[in-house]
């Protein structure tokens, strides 16, 4: 669902995220957000879950690299490397 709102940008170049949106998405006093600039939009993120985001998306990345490696490293023509 999309939720727009405007604010008021302060001298210091400050916003007030309205309320709503900040228990919508449960930022809470002291939480650290990610400011990230693309294409004239500016996309704000809690730390939290930007590290989940990555974690969830390298999984799959992860999980193929380590099938590769066994892949390469449990072949019978590496054993030699046992008896040096």
């Amino acid at each position: 669902m999309m939720d727009v709102k405007t604010v008021k940008v302060s001298e210091k170049g400050q916003i007030a995220i309205p309320a709503d949106i900040r228990q919508s998405v449960g930022i809470k006093q002291g939480d650290t957000i990610v400011l990230i600039q693309e294409d004239g939009r500016i996309l704000l993120q809690k730390v939290e879950r930007l590290r989940k985001n990555a974690k969830d998306e390298f999984h799959h990345l992860l999980k193929h690299s380590e099938e590769v490696a066994k892949k390469f490293w449990s072949s019978e023509a590496d054993d030699v490397w046992d008896t040096i």
